[in-house]
């Protein structure tokens, strides 16, 4: 295969993981969370939430719908829903959220992360389009820094994704939290799959963009002639 093309495949594939990432980071279902239910014919309160939401749900359980000793559910049983956004960068603000106070210290900490995954990718996307206007070794000098920040990006979506995991399973072990159950929704998918694409394909990218090795064994790198990128 071609090396150009081999590049425009990359490029496709970049693009895919930042869709992947940006759905992420925008939307708020990477958790969804679930008190006991003891009774059946009431209402529970499950919720589910992101970076910067977090969406409370009230579900009546009915005698269908109702198992002794699971959680609130499933999520997509209709019912009234209320959704609040994090006072992140507001001193005082929702420490008691989730009944679980270093909540908010998490996930501050994962989307102050994922800011930093989102700005790699807008600077990927700069060097690439200045490779794909630029001409002779400017192109191929361009893409190597593309290749990089998008392999940090990628680095940075797979930390935002551990920390709010973590941020989770404490919030789940602790004895104040009304919350028994949890798992990872499609949000949580989004970005795991975006960590996946940006940090596989921005190492691809960094290779595609190296000199061409030596045909013989005599020869030096120094010595092969220089693959351009049309």
């Amino acid at each position: 295969m071609h090396k150009r093309t081999k590049i425009k495949i990359a490029i496709f594939v970049l693009l895919v993981g930042m869709a992947c990432m940006f759905t992420a980071v925008v939307t708020d279902h990477w958790a969804v969370l679930s008190p006991r239910v003891e009774k059946v014919n009431e209402t529970c309160e499950a919720a589910h939430f992101g970076l910067w939401r977090l969406c409370k749900k009230y579900i009546y359980i009915s005698s269908e719908n109702f198992a002794e000793g699971l959680g609130c559910g499933p999520i997509s049983l209709p019912g009234e829903e209320n959704c609040t956004y994090f006072r992140h960068f507001t001193p005082g603000q929702d420490a008691e959220i989730f009944e679980y106070k270093t909540q908010k210290e998490y996930n501050i900490s994962a989307a102050a992360i994922s800011i930093f995954s989102l700005a790699f990718m807008i600077l990927g996307s700069l060097c690439l389009m200045g490779s794909c206007t630029g001409k002779g070794k400017g192109r191929d000098y361009l893409l190597k820094p593309a290749g990089m920040f998008f392999a940090f990006a990628g680095l940075c979506s797979f930390i935002s994704l551990e920390v709010m995991r973590q941020s989770v399973k404490r919030m789940i072990e602790s004895e104040e939290t009304i919350w028994i159950e949890y798992y990872y929704a499609w949000s949580f998918a989004c970005a795991c799959t975006g960590f996946i694409l940006l940090f596989l394909t921005g190492i691809a990218l960094l290779i595609l963009s190296m000199p061409q090795m030596p045909r013989n064994p005599w020869e030096t790198c120094m010595d092969a002639e220089p693959e351009q990128v049309e």
